[in-house]
């Protein structure tokens, strides 16, 4: 199990000054444990906090004393990423825990590779229960079971280690298959020239009628005899 030394914080607040020795504020707490903060050397967590996520039980260690944790909440810079402050969640000794785990989809789909189906991920965690010792950090999902499109896999399919049980409905659709779905061209939408040869037409009778009326106005002032 992993483990992480850490030491208890005597002044609280000024977490700036902490984080200037490279080390990272946190607080553990539990429901038979007093809120107590502590500071954990920055480079240390990182590592525990990679290979142990959020479902893992760790070993605090403050000196002579133990504590089996769970990281229960990760402050992170908004821009670089870097863990700033961590809550742990001290577990009641003898007693199980729930907790969601990340869902591993292992395998080829006869169904995707050969016909064309998309992988639908309905779940990509489940939650589950089991004593801290036999939390797993994630489960398999083996999709080489979907062959044909109606083939789905349910929770209850899901392989769980000695102790582990499923705290969501064994019958939730965790992932299954969509079939493909073809695209069809729109038809162009019809010109009606018709339409268009009569607003042309109309256009031109138009314009033939604005210019047409001074026209003949000044050829029929030309032939009138002048009155004498």
């Amino acid at each position: 199990m992993l483990t992480l030394n850490v030491e208890k914080r005597s002044i609280v607040g000024k977490l700036d000054a902490v984080r200037a020795k490279n080390l990272m504020p946190a607080v553990f707490y539990g429901p038979k444990e007093a809120s107590t903060s502590i500071s954990i050397p920055l480079a240390d967590f990182k590592k525990v906090w990679k290979k142990a996520g959020e479902s893992s039980v760790i070993i605090l260690k403050e000196g002579s004393n133990e504590h089996e944790a769970l990281i229960h909440e990760v402050d992170v810079h908004p821009l670089s990423g870097e863990p700033r402050h961590a809550d742990f969640y001290v577990i009641e000794k003898g007693k199980k825990v729930s907790v969601h785990v990340t869902l591993s989809y292992i395998g080829v789909s006869p169904a995707v590779k050969d016909k064309g189906g998309i992988l639908v991920k309905v779940h990509r965690e489940i939650e589950i229960e089991a004593a801290p010792r036999d939390l797993p950090q994630q489960l398999s999902v083996d999709i080489s079971k979907l062959v044909e499109f109606s083939d789905v896999i349910h929770a209850k399919d899901i392989i769980l280690p000695k102790g582990v049980d499923l705290k969501i409905n064994p019958e939730e659709v965790v992932t299954s298959i969509s079939e493909p779905r073809e695209e069809k061209e729109e038809a162009p939408t019809a010109i009606d020239m018709s339409a268009i040869e009569v607003e042309a037409k109309g256009k031109e009778v138009k314009e033939g009628e604005e210019g047409a009326a001074p026209a003949a106005d000044a050829k029929d002032a030309k032939k009138a005899p002048e009155k004498k």
